[in-house]
């Protein structure tokens, strides 16, 4: 892992976790909620904290950091490794007309790592960036909540159901966040 990408104990990042070859995967309910459960998870029993976040189909935006005894990079590495799993599973026994397609490209991208025993989903990295200034921070809380509404799939950031721009705007959302 280069230094760009290195996540170090006590500190905040914004986080862009890819899906392999940018697939647009998270078009189902199904796996998004795959994503949703997950993070919710880690954030009761792993010690993620996720201040800002927006699952795109392809992409997850987030800023995140962890509890002062919880080391990020691990609770990544476990999210990202479980929701593989969880990912192609439901990918064979979901509804989806793009399955053999789906699991082609991953077991693809996985073949020559010694390290995936089938199928990898998620690009390596986390994209992290960490979070010094206040300034940068609102920058980047801006730019994920407005990814949906740049994409078109929305008019208003809070319209966006998997989007933490539901919680600023004074709704609830689906993950369970900390507010900045």
């Amino acid at each position: 892992m280069g230094t760009h990408n290195k996540i170090s104990r006590g500190y905040t990042y914004y986080l862009t976790l890819t899906v392999v070859e940018w697939i647009d995967l998270f078009t189902r309910p199904v796996y998004k909620h795959l994503i949703v459960d997950s993070l919710n998870y880690c954030i009761a029993n792993k010690g993620l904290k996720v201040y800002c976040w927006c699952l795109m189909s392809n992409h997850l935006h987030m800023i995140a950091g962890a509890a002062d005894e919880d080391v990020l990079s691990d609770i990544l590495r476990d999210f990202k490794k479980f929701t593989s799993k969880a990912l192609v599973g439901a990918i064979k026994t979901e509804p989806e007309s793009r399955r053999d397609w789906l699991l082609n490209l991953f077991w693809y991208a996985g073949k020559n790592n010694k390290k995936i025993k089938h199928y990898k989903v998620w690009q390596d990295g986390n994209d992290a960036k960490e979070i010094h200034m206040t300034a940068f921070l609102e920058e980047k809380m801006e730019y994920i909540h407005n990814n949906p509404v740049k994409a078109e799939i929305v008019a208003n950031t809070e319209e966006f159901l998997y989007s933490s721009a539901r919680d600023y705007a004074g709704e609830k959302g689906l993950v369970n966040i900390e507010f900045v």
